[in-house]
């Protein structure tokens, strides 16, 4: 199957034009019962190829890691970022392989991070924990400027994210520590959050590679703004109340609400196993103690299920009973009028 981003450069090329493209798009659309859009195509693997690329990629990297680690392991970092950058030249500006293309991003940013990082690390390590995020960001725009790749930002923002939450951690009183970390995870994720709904916004009808940017920063905002305020209800320590364990539940549905809204699966993905262990334990304070955790999993994975199947009519149903402005800044809202 072609991908969008295929189509386009079909189209750039004048190989086919805009109206028969859209006219596939649409054709693809009512065969599967369900608005493209709403499919939340990601283009993560286009054939076994990708896959055979991956593996001769991590093994060239790892043999450059290893020759250098003699000299330095900062050395060996900035070597396989290095490499990495030329690799992508062949499989991410020439051959748009999809996996290779994330893959090789990841081990770019990652290398520049961390080879800054142990390379100035010893002196003073909050600096170098700014100074390698610094680098991790700006060449990672300078990556994405020279290969358009869609994991870009949220590998750049992740690396952000990562220093200033341990940066929250260390140089905050323990009594205070998980209190601020949370919020600043949660502040963190709601920022990553805007800007990705401002992706979704500039490309509604999810064709380039914009909603493909969104996704992955969706991806990472999920977990940064469901973990703290889970983690700070004691969900994972074990120290919640019932009245937890229900908000819980409460924020779950919340969840899916804005899920549907937005056209964006990452949030529940992100809060199911909060949700897994909530409903076992209020199925335990019923009594039901042998199975709780198979009728849990039952239970969410039966509504998940549902949920998917009727994707489509839930956020039309939803959709009509939101304003209208609001309406305009979401997916598909036309389509589903």
């Amino acid at each position: 199957m072609y991908s969008d981003q295929e189509l386009d450069s079909a189209v750039a090329a004048g190989a086919l034009s805009a109206e028969a493209a859209d006219a596939l798009r649409r054709h693809v659309a009512q065969l599967r019962a369900t608005p493209a859009v709403d499919e939340e195509q990601v283009r993560l693997i286009t054939s076994f190829s990708d896959v055979f690329v991956v593996v001769g990629c991590a093994m060239v990297l790892t043999a450059i890691a290893l020759l250098l680690r003699t000299a330095h392991d900062g050395l060996a970092a900035l070597g396989v970022a290095a490499c990495s950058w030329g690799l992508a030249e062949v499989f991410a500006r020439r051959r748009h392989m999809a996996l290779p293309s994330i893959m090789l991003t990841l081990t770019f940013v990652g290398g520049v991070f961390v080879g800054v990082l142990l390379l100035v690390g010893r002196r003073s390590p909050e600096a170098a924990l700014l100074l390698a995020a610094g680098a991790a960001l700006i060449t990672g725009y300078a990556h994405w400027r020279r290969f358009y790749v869609p994991i870009t930002f949220a590998a750049g923002a992740c690396a952000g994210t990562g220093v200033l939450v341990l940066l929250a951690n260390t140089q905050i009183p323990a009594d205070y520590r998980q209190f601020v970390s949370n919020v600043t995870a949660f502040a963190l994720g709601a920022l990553v959050f805007l800007i990705a709904m401002r992706w979704d916004w500039s490309d509604l009808k999810r064709t380039t590679r914009r909603s493909d940017v969104a996704f992955w920063l969706h991806l990472l905002a999920a977990p940064l703004l469901v973990h703290p305020v889970f983690n700070a209800l004691g969900v994972l320590g074990g120290s919640a109340s019932t009245f937890a364990y229900v908000l819980v539940l409460a924020i779950y549905v919340l969840l899916a609400l804005v899920s549907l809204v937005i056209d964006r699966r990452a949030l529940l993905v992100s809060a199911l196993l909060y949700a897994l262990v909530a409903l076992a334990t209020l199925l335990k304070e019923f009594g039901v103690v042998s199975f709780s955790y198979a009728l849990t999993a039952l239970i969410l994975g039966g509504s998940l299920l549902m949920l998917s199947s009727y994707w489509h009519t839930s956020r039309a149903g939803l959709l009509r009973r939101l304003p209208s402005w609001l309406q305009s800044r979401v997916p598909c809202a036309g389509a589903l009028a």
